[in-house]
């Protein structure tokens, strides 16, 4: 990973970061390059589709690691919520009964509901470290090196859909539980339910799950016949460039369904296939 300040930081080209809002919330977004001036960069937002923007040192802070599984949320208890593309402060004021829903009061005295997976306990970033310490999860793999757990609760995945029309898709979502037989409990982050008022929750098995792939800054052109994700209805399609256009379009042809469609540069993703705990880029 390319360093931008020249030292080692979270501050590099493809770190996820958060950016802080004059309203007191936190956007997730990418770094893609240096700023106009010393101490500034240039972000890409992850919530706000391609949107781009430049950002003093002193408003961004590293994404927090994953942590222990916080099966149990209390009340009372200060949290940071995920609401409406942000991270927001606040504290617990209700918890529903399978303690998968809670009622939180920001400390701009808004309450909102959220589910389990938009929660996580709060913390700052103070003088370069987490306060309090965050604790992570190491387990050890088949050669007792330590390693970090590869799906835990409130992990952000990849789902695929196996349904007739629908082969070859991807949404993202994040696990809300773990359950016996290889099987998932998860919430869709891009798909809701028929009344449209929550997002979508339902068992995924295993073999269908994938964590989300690193984001590659594709500054270049896409080339004829190169394997792409295109995003399309809420999710990401595999497929193939069928034909380069001009001012950055591209037509994709997808092997599933038979079908071109025409994509603007920024809808597309270079594929890269999961394979053995390992991203693999399928140009290789």
């Amino acid at each position: 990973m390319a360093s931008i300040n020249g030292g080692e930081s979270y501050l590099t080209i493809g770190s996820d970061v958060e950016v802080g809002t004059p309203d007191g919330g936190f956007i997730p977004a990418t770094i893609i390059g240096r700023g106009s001036y010393p101490t500034s960069f240039f972000v890409k937002y992850k919530t706000l589709k391609s949107l781009r923007r430049e950002f003093d040192v002193s408003l961004i802070r590293p994404s927090p690691p994953k942590e222990i599984e916080f099966r149990e949320f209390k009340l009372d208890q200060e949290v940071d919520a995920y609401y409406n593309g942000k991270w927001w402060e606040g504290l617990i004021t209700n918890v529903s009964k399978d303690c998968l829903n809670f009622a939180v009061s920001l400390y701009e005295n808004d309450e909102i509901e959220v589910q389990y997976c938009n929660l996580r306990p709060h913390r700052d970033w103070v003088d370069d470290h987490w306060v309090p310490p965050l604790v992570q999860t190491p387990v050890s793999d088949s050669n007792g090196a330590k390693t970090m757990e590869e799906f835990e609760v409130g992990s952000l995945v990849e789902i695929r859909n196996e349904e007739e029309g629908l082969e070859g898709s991807w949404y993202t979502a994040s696990i809300i539980r773990i359950m016996e037989n290889d099987k998932y409990y998860i919430q869709y982050k891009t798909i809701k339910t028929e009344t449209g008022e929550k997002y979508l929750c339902e068992e995924a098995e295993r073999r269908n799950i994938r964590p989300v792939p690193p984001e590659i800054i594709m500054a270049d052109s896409f080339s004829l016949n190169e394997e792409v994700d295109a995003y399309y209805n809420d999710g990401w399609w595999e497929g193939a460039i069928s034909k380069v256009l001009s001012r950055g379009r591209y037509k994709v042809y997808f092997e599933n369904s038979c079908e071109e469609i025409v994509f603007e540069h920024e809808d597309l993703r270079p594929r890269q296939n999961w394979i053995n705990r390992t991203w693999v880029s399928a140009s290789n």
